[in-house]
């Protein structure tokens, strides 16, 4: 059956077609991409091409962004929506600025007294309700390894979170998820975590301890830790991992582990 929707989309990737050779340098600089199929690296390729078609990239003085740059940037923000149907999730924003360093963002919190604080705080991204995505170059630049940070994920998971409203750690659940399954294993989680760094503000936690600053931090927090230390997350907080594959429908882990057991880049030291 003829779509427009179809028809139209064929004809922007037709219009966007990059060299192989140029896909290939991106699925090579981006470690998380590592063990995805063909077909999925295809699909990943499509999107990201639609992405940056659909999305706005502004590069402030001091920033130059070439087409790989784009690209890397594109893919790692599709992959969270790899196997997710086409639904446009991204939605609610049409530009992602970058500035050349981390920036300084004015916060307000009203405390339990009702008094309103007021203070500037450096960051390395921002998400606004109905408003652009910020990221720091330098973040943009450290993210796409196994390493349990990724600035874009992190702050791309905000705006799927906002689909909803304000960020409060629930995302747009799918038919076949339950809240209650939802609630509980992120409460649980994040309450643990602050129950850990309230009894020691400098203990060692497993995730990044910025998790415990509120229910949008966590998700926000655990989506970045699912796609670039799935082996952390699920070791740490399984039902935490166990809800991120049923919403994000892929398994991080299985794919790093299958990598682990059949690269030799990826075997463990002897």
């Amino acid at each position: 059956m003829w779509s427009f929707r179809d028809w139209r989309r064929k004809r922007i990737l037709a219009r966007l077609a990059i060299e192989p050779s140029l896909w290939q340098h991106v699925l090579e600089s981006l470690p998380i991409l590592d063990g995805l199929s063909d077909e999925e690296t295809e699909r990943l390729r499509d999107r990201s091409l639609l992405f940056l078609h659909a999305k706005r990239l502004t590069a402030l003085p001091g920033v130059e962004l070439e087409l790989a740059d784009r690209l890397r940037l594109a893919a790692q923000a599709q992959l969270p929506l790899l196997h997710l149907p086409d639904l446009d999730w991204y939605q609610g924003f049409h530009e992602i600025v970058i500035y050349p360093d981390d920036f300084h963002s004015p916060q307000k919190h009203r405390d339990a007294a009702g008094v309103e604080h007021e203070w500037d705080a450096e960051h390395s991204g921002e998400a606004w309700l109905q408003g652009p995505v910020i990221l720091a170059l330098p973040g943009v630049r450290e993210s796409g390894g196994w390493e349990g940070y990724n600035l874009v994920i992190h702050e791309l998971a905000h705006k799927l979170d906002m689909l909803n409203g304000d960020a409060n750690g629930l995302p747009p659940l799918h038919r076949e998820m339950r809240i209650e399954q939802w609630a509980s294993a992120m409460q649980r989680a994040y309450d643990g975590l602050n129950a850990v760094l309230d009894a020691d503000p400098d203990a060692h936690t497993a995730i990044d301890p910025y998790a415990a600053e509120n229910p949008a931090e966590f998700f926000a927090v655990t989506s970045e830790y699912f796609f670039s230390a799935p082996d952390v997350l699920s070791s740490e907080l399984p039902d935490v991992y166990d809800q991120l594959k049923h919403f994000y429908r892929q398994d991080p882990a299985a794919r790093l582990k299958h990598l682990q057991d059949s690269h030799p880049a990826y075997a463990e030291p002897g």
